[in-house]
């Protein structure tokens, strides 16, 4: 791939927290992709890996340890707080929780348009109000409704706002952070279709967090798994779902139901043994080997390195 294919990338990411007692929580330890305009790549993982304190690293919502993020060629973590906040007209996010991301205070006129104030994009109160209109019809909800609250809207209606709100500032790339796991089953499928002609309509390119793995395989061009705080997989979406390579995919691939019946019955689902360490204390060597059914007396004094192990299919793991 040529870096021109990129429009972001990162290498060398690393977030730790300070905890308690002056331990140190490794939220993201290491974590290198890149993300080519125009594509869906997906991040998977089991709660707490680490994938949605990527999403908001790569933001800046959250300041890295260490490591650096490049969007369209431009360091972003080098940019001041004025640069930084006109590159968030490039860069937006759309929130997990739908409840918790809008302001109970506030009109949805006033969500959708507090971004068109911040970035000086409407020069009336006349053409604010047509292009918030125009934003809630693109999304699916009467543009009627502009001067209710958010407690007068559905799971699925709040989560199309939230996605109004981001688009507002005309973004190249929307970081998607588990943006359906707070809905309905029966409308995670329209929320997911939603963005994906949203993405064909206006050339998006999105990086779609969450652990639903049959909807990432939907979605997504190319898929990457995270375990706690590393990535340990890394492929086009198909060749992931149908030849995973690290013990650790193996086993969440084992875990999406088949609607078939016999076959459901017939599969044979991984169970992986042990709870899953602390990122304050992570086991030596290989992250996964505690609970790994292949793991080798290597695998606890050397940490694997990520690499290409098929074409353009990436695993960080000793035995393959």
């Amino acid at each position: 791939m040529t870096k021109t294919d990129a429009m972001l990338k990162v290498e060398g990411l690393k977030k730790y927290f300070h905890v308690n007692r002056g331990g140190i929580l490794k939220a993201v330890n290491d974590v290198n992709f890149e993300v080519r305009k125009g594509e869906t790549l997906g991040m998977v993982g089991e709660s707490g890996c680490g994938k949605s304190t990527v999403g908001r690293t790569v933001l800046r919502l959250y300041e890295p340890t260490a490591g650096s993020v490049t969007f369209n060629g431009t360091n972003i973590n080098q940019l001041n707080h004025v640069k930084m906040k006109a590159m968030r007209r490039q860069m937006q996010m759309i929130f997990q929780d739908p409840y918790a991301s809008l302001n109970p205070r506030m009109t949805i006129t006033d969500i959708i348009g507090e971004a068109l104030d911040i970035h000086r994009l409407a020069n009336s109160r006349a053409e604010r109000k047509r292009r918030v209109e125009d934003l809630l019809d693109l999304v699916g909800l009467n543009p009627d409704h502009a001067t209710r609250y958010p407690h007068e809207f559905s799971g699925g209606q709040r989560q199309r706002i939230g996605i109004a709100r981001a688009l507002a500032v005309d973004p190249q790339f929307i970081i998607c952070d588990e943006p359906i796991s707070a809905l309905d089953v029966s409308i995670q499928a329209q929320v997911v279709n939603l963005l994906k002609e949203l993405q064909q309509k206006f050339d998006l390119t999105y990086l779609f967090i969450a652990h639903d793995l049959s909807m990432v395989k939907h979605i997504s061009d190319r898929v990457a798994v995270m375990y706690l705080g590393k990535m340990v997989e890394l492929a086009e979406s198909g060749t992931l779902y149908a030849d995973p390579l690290h013990p650790y995919t193996k086993a969440l691939m084992s875990a999406i139901p088949v609607p078939d019946p016999e076959i459901e019955a017939s599969k044979e689902r991984i169970v992986l043994k042990g709870e899953l360490p602390s990122p304050i204390n992570p086991p030596s060597g290989c992250y996964f080997r505690t609970r790994c059914p292949a793991a080798t007396d290597r695998c606890a004094v050397e940490e694997p390195l990520f690499r290409e192990a098929k074409p353009n299919h990436f695993v960080a793991c000793h035995e393959v």
